[in-house]
C-alpha cells in the first residue's frame, strides 16, 4: 500500500525572514503570539495566587528579623483598609506569574521578532538573554541582603517613643522596589558590552571611561540604598565595577578577534590630522591620439505603407 508524501510548506518563520508575508499576515501571527503569551500569564497568575502567600510572607522576613517586631509569637503588620492583603496578594500572584510564565511570553516575543534578525544577531540575542536571567536574579538576591541590613538602621531612627509598626503594603513596595532596582543595575553592563558587540564603542574606549563608570556606579549605589552607611553602598558599587571591568575584558576580546584598531587610521586622534604625501610627482607626456574616422551617412529609410483598412488602430 502507497502512501503520497504531501510536501511541508514553508514555516511562517521562513516566510517572515524573506519578507514573503503580507501585512494581513504579520497582524495575524502577531495576534496568535499575543493570545499565547497572555493564556501563559494567566496560568502563571494562577499559580501565583497559590504561591502569593509564601511570597509575601518571604519578602516579610527582613523585617521580622529585627528586635521588637514580633509581638506574642507573631510579626506585626499593619493593614490600613480591609481589602490592603488581598490586593496586596494579587499584586504579588501578578509578578509571581510573570515571572513563572517568562519561558512561555518570551518565546513567543522572540519567535515574533527573531525574523527580522541576521543570523549572527540572533546568536547574540541568545547569549546577552541567557546572561541577563542570572544577572538580575543575583542583583536581586543582594538588594534582598542589603534590605535585610539596611532596615535595621532605618527602623532606628524612629526611636523609643515611636511604635515601628510598619504598613505592609508600603513595606512590600519598598521590598519589590528596591529588588527591581537592583536588578536593572546589574544589566547595565551587559548593555554596555551589546553596544561593543554592534560595533559602537571599543573596549579600549571603554576603559579609558573607567574613572566616570566607577563614579556613576557609586553615585547611583549612594542614591538607591536605603541606608546611609557605606556597606551596602559599597557592596553595590563593587558588584557593579566588577561587571563593569569584566565587560570591559570581554570587549577588548571581542575587539581583538575582529582585528579593530588595526585601521590605517586607528593610531590618529580624533583631532589630530592624518600624515599627507606633498612630494610633486613628474608628469610625463601623454601618448599620441589617432585620428577619427568618419562615421559614415545612414541610409535612407523607406516610406511607410499605407494601413490595411481591415484592421483598426488597435488591430
Amino acid at each position: 500500500m502507497a502512501f503520497a508524501l504531501r510536501r511541508r510548506g514553508r514555516s511562517n518563520f521562513e516566510r517572515a525572514s524573506d519578507g514573503s508575508m503580507t501585512l494581513i499576515e504579520h497582524i495575524r501571527e502577531l495576534r496568535n503570539r499575543l493570545f499565547k503569551a497572555s493564556l501563559g500569564i494567566v496560568v502563571g497568575f494562577g499559580l501565583g495566587i497559590w504561591l502569593a502567600s509564601d511570597v509575601r510572607h518571604l519578602l516579610q522576613q527582613p523585617y521580622c528579623e529585627l528586635d521588637g517586631s514580633v509581638v506574642d509569637g507573631k510579626c506585626q503588620f499593619t493593614q490600613l483598609g480591609p481589602a490592603d492583603i488581598l490586593l496586596l496578594d494579587l499584586k504579588i500572584a501578578l509578578w509571581v506569574g510573570l515571572i513563572i510564565a517568562a519561558p512561555v511570553w518570551l518565546y513567543q516575543l522572540w519567535a515574533f521578532i527573531a525574523p527580522g534578525l541576521h543570523r549572527h544577531e540572533r546568536k547574540y540575542a541568545y547569549i546577552f538573554t541567557a546572561l541577563a536571567a542570572p544577572l538580575f536574579a543575583a542583583g536581586a538576591v543582594l538588594a534582598f541582603f542589603v534590605v535585610s541590613k539596611g532596615l535595621e538602621f532605618l527602623v532606628g531612627l524612629a526611636g523609643d517613643d515611636v511604635a515601628n509598626t510598619l504598613e505592609i503594603t508600603r513595606y512590600i513596595s519598598f521590598v519589590t522596589n528596591m529588588i527591581l532596582m537592583f536588578g536593572v543595575a546589574f544589566e547595565f553592563p551587559l548593555i554596555v558590552l551589546m553596544l561593543n558587540f554592534v560595533g559602537l564603542v571599543t573596549g579600549r574606549k571603554m576603559l579609558g571611561w573607567w574613572r566616570i563608570a566607577v563614579f556613576v556606579f557609586f553615585l547611583f549605589s549612594a542614591i538607591v540604598t536605603p541606608t546611609p552607611d557605606p556597606f551596602g553602598m559599597t557592596a553595590l558599587a563593587i558588584c557593579l565595577c566588577a561587571l563593569y571591568f569584566a565587560a570591559v575584558g570581554v570587549a577588548m576580546l571581542n575587539d581583538r578577534r575582529k582585528g579593530r584598531g588595526k585601521e590605517i587610521y586607528s593610531g590618529l586622534d580624533d583631532d589630530e590630522v592624518s600624515p599627507l604625501n606633498v612630494e610633486p610627482e613628474p608628469v610625463t607626456a601623454g601618448e599620441r591620439v589617432d585620428a577619427v574616422t568618419p562615421v559614415t551617412a545612414p541610409d535612407p529609410v523607406a516610406a511607410p505603407q499605407p494601413i490595411d483598412r481591415r484592421y483598426d488602430d488597435m488591430t
